[in-house]
Order: C-alpha cells, then structure tokens, then sequence
C-alpha cells in the first residue's frame, strides 16, 4: 500500500469518527460530555485537515501516487 492510500485510508477513517463525535455531542444528555465530544471533534476536524494537506503535499512530490 503506498503512502498516499494509506493516507486517504486514515482520513476516510477519521471522517467517520468525526461524524461519531459529532452525533455524540449532540445527543448527550450531560452538557459537559456534549462540550467533550464536540471539543474532540473540533481537534479531529483539524488533525483532517492537517491529512488532507499532507496528502495534496505527497500527490505532487509523487506524481505516481495520484489517484491511487
């Protein structure tokens, strides 16, 4: 598996949690576990972000990666 799979791999993954910690957030019934869960989504929402740069950086260093 190249890198750039195994990053879109991770980023597809941490979509998933995001989506979790979000549904989470909004269906506590503690407001400070729903603060928590939406807090940790926001971490993970920027480490996404940080992935996605990393793989735009690994697609043009690699041209061969592209795509895969």
């Amino acid at each position: 598996m190249t890198v750039a799979s195994n990053i879109k791999q991770t980023l597809s993954t941490i979509k998933g949690i995001e989506a979790q910690l979000s549904s989470l957030a909004q269906n506590a019934k503690e407001e400070s576990a729903s603060i928590t869960f939406h807090e940790t989504m926001m971490t993970i929402g920027e480490i996404k972000k940080d992935l996605q740069i990393r793989l735009t950086e690994v697609e043009q260093e690699e041209p061969e990666y592209k795509g895969s």
